[in-house]
């Protein structure tokens, strides 16, 4: 069976990522997320029957229960219209630490990468682990999978607005 091909991943330029790293984790020096840019990989699916394309960490992280953190992935997407990305844990991770989505799915919708931010997908993360766990990951590891989603719109849809930004920028 043949699958749709109807987007692709690339990663934002070093200026945005420079940006929004230095947003979720503070002044680090300039050279040192320049090598964490350089490692960026781009999102790809572990086998052929997966639906998930992995995302993988641009930092370590360590979370006990209840702390959160905001993960700039360097990535964006684009995606032919009627489609959207739809962000979610890795299954082990959320069975093992209840790790979650704070807005419990990310979703990326198609006009995203045009934005100002160039469509940075952030991810943000809580360790909801109610044993005690201490969740710890390390720069590279798979956290997150995204699953591109087919939508449809009502018959007397009418929406013209033009999206420039991220959370909550498409609200009226």
């Amino acid at each position: 069976m043949s699958m749709n091909r109807i987007a692709s991943f690339q990663k934002v330029s070093f200026k945005q990522f420079r940006e929004g790293y230095g947003d979720a984790f503070g002044d680090k020096p300039e050279a040192e997320i320049l090598a964490v840019y350089d490692r960026i990989v781009l999102p790809k699916r572990a086998t052929a029957g997966s639906a998930g394309y992995d995302f993988r960490l641009t930092a370590d992280v360590t979370l006990a229960p209840g702390e959160s953190v905001k993960i700039p992935t360097g990535i964006r997407s684009l995606m032919a219209p009627a489609y959207c990305l739809m962000i979610f844990p890795r299954s082990g991770l959320g069975f093992k630490y209840r790790l979650q989505l704070n807005n419990t799915v990310g979703i990326i919708d198609s006009d995203y990468a045009s934005s100002d931010n160039e469509g940075h997908i952030f991810i943000k993360l809580t360790n909801d682990s109610r044993e005690g766990r201490v969740l710890t990951l390390k720069e590279g590891e798979a956290f997150a999978q995204g699953i591109f989603i087919a939508y449809g719109i009502t018959e007397d849809d009418d929406a013209d607005g033009i999206r420039n930004g991220g959370f909550g920028s498409t609200s009226v």
